[in-house]
């Protein structure tokens, strides 16, 4: 038995879906929701097997939804606009139904859920929510950028700096704001890579190029150019370092 959620701010749609559910008895209904807020907070309540999710929403649109999720389930887009497909496929959606669909095209997407392997789970965890199962941090983070979300390898971070209660995600050559918190971040990467070294300040120790000592702090210059300080209270985080 598979754990579904339906969210959709149509509540004609969300009949439909659950009328052409009927057949499918593994599959059973839990929750719904109609808007992105409320969809974020039961699917990390309840963590669904399964959601179908529509994209144009109040509160949170599909993809923001996606961002804010602990763990990811699988997903079935159901919407009435073509133009996020491609975008719905790079975060590796099952399927993608275009309203109005009927009942073949909606049993054809669920198949491929009962296709799906636990390979295939896993593998699409990995990509959306960052988290392997072998391991409890983070090897990728999805950020929105305008109307889509780019997946970025945590090993490309040189740095992540507070921003409000955001973080930015510095890289080689741009920047991204995620909707991670600093100390949410901390908590889910990996400490052998990424240690704090400011209240604010998050670092790749792989992307120091040198660093330059003084009484009461250092400096360090990372990979790409930019200068990080130190602070008093996180010495010891970099003086552990030097061999």
């Amino acid at each position: 038995m598979k754990k579904v959620i339906l969210v959709d701010d149509e509540a004609p749609a969300r009949k439909l879906i659950k009328e052409f559910l009927e057949s499918h008895k593994d599959l059973v209904i839990i929750e719904e929701c109609n808007n992105g807020v409320d969809a974020v907070k039961a699917i990390n309540t309840f963590k669904p097997d399964l959601v179908f999710l529509d994209i144009q929403m109040p509160g949170f649109t599909g993809f923001e939804v996606l961002q804010r999720l602990e763990e990811m389930p699988q997903i079935i887009f159901s919407t009435a606009y073509d133009q996020y497909a491609f975008k719905a496929f790079e975060v590796h959606a099952v399927d993608y139904l275009l309203k109005p669909f009927k009942q073949e095209r909606f049993d054809e997407a669920v198949q491929k859920i009962k296709d799906n392997d636990k390979g295939y789970l896993s593998q699409l965890q990995n990509l959306v929510s960052g988290l392997n199962e072998q391991e409890t941090h983070l090897t990728n983070i999805l950020v929105s950028v305008r109307n889509r979300l780019i997946n970025i390898p945590v090993d490309t971070i040189i740095y992540i700096k507070a921003d409000g209660n955001y973080a930015k995600l510095v890289l080689e050559k741009d920047s991204h704001l995620t909707s991670y918190g600093l100390s949410k971040l901390e908590e889910k990467l990996n400490t052998q890579q990424f240690i704090r070294v400011h209240r604010s300040t998050i670092i790749n120790i792989n992307a120091v190029k040198e660093a330059y000592s003084y009484p009461s702090s250092y400096e360090l210059i990372m990979t790409n150019g930019d200068m990080v300080k130190v602070s008093r209270s996180y010495l010891d985080n970099i003086r552990k370092l030097i061999v």
